[in-house]
């Protein structure tokens, strides 16, 4: 049998997905609140692409999905996205990885994304919004410079080998995740 969830951040979270005002600590913590704040703007904004929601009853973990840009390798392609909040946000950047493999010259084999907004360029002004921008750009326009995935950064150079290359790892890739 299955224990009430009585968390005040699964209340936040589940009253956050309904459009109702939230209640409990974390919602009424500075991070809760941004955070549903962020939320509403992120349903509201129409942005095609984007989406995120909190995974499960905890809203410092976020799953985002990104769509891949059209006129871009990356077109048609869907990648799941994890954002973990520190405490300390806005004014420390959220940790951002991908859960779906993604071969391009600035995510490694871990998932690991190199963008400046995510580190150094930093600024307590980001939001969810703009990071999941952000990320749907870079997937289109790489910085070769900074490449934390060689082969990619080399297979780039060709848009023809790169978008094959891509479309086959992809197509293996998600469905090796599928139950």
């Amino acid at each position: 049998m299955a224990s009430q969830n009585l968390d005040p951040a699964a209340t936040s979270v589940t009253a956050a997905r309904k459009g109702v005002e939230p209640s409990g600590g974390a919602a009424r913590s500075p991070v809760g609140k941004r955070l549903q704040q962020e939320l509403m703007t992120l349903r509201m904004s129409g942005d095609k692409g984007i989406s995120a929601f909190p995974e499960s009853d905890n809203l410092l973990k976020w799953v985002e999905t990104i769509h891949g840009d059209a006129d871009t390798g990356y077109e048609d392609l869907r990648y799941k996205i994890s954002l973990e909040f520190p405490s300390g946000y806005p004014y420390n950047a959220p940790t951002v990885k991908f859960l779906t493999p993604c071969h391009h010259p600035n995510v490694d084999t871990h998932g690991n994304i190199c963008l400046d907004i995510l580190k150094d360029k930093w600024s307590a002004l980001y939001d969810v919004r703009t990071i999941l921008l952000s990320i749907q750009s870079l997937l289109g326009e790489p910085n070769i410079d900074n490449s934390l995935n060689m082969h990619a950064a080399e297979l780039w150079k060709n848009p023809p080998a790169f978008k094959k290359y891509l479309r086959s790892t992809y197509s293996k890739q998600v469905s090796s995740q599928e139950p």
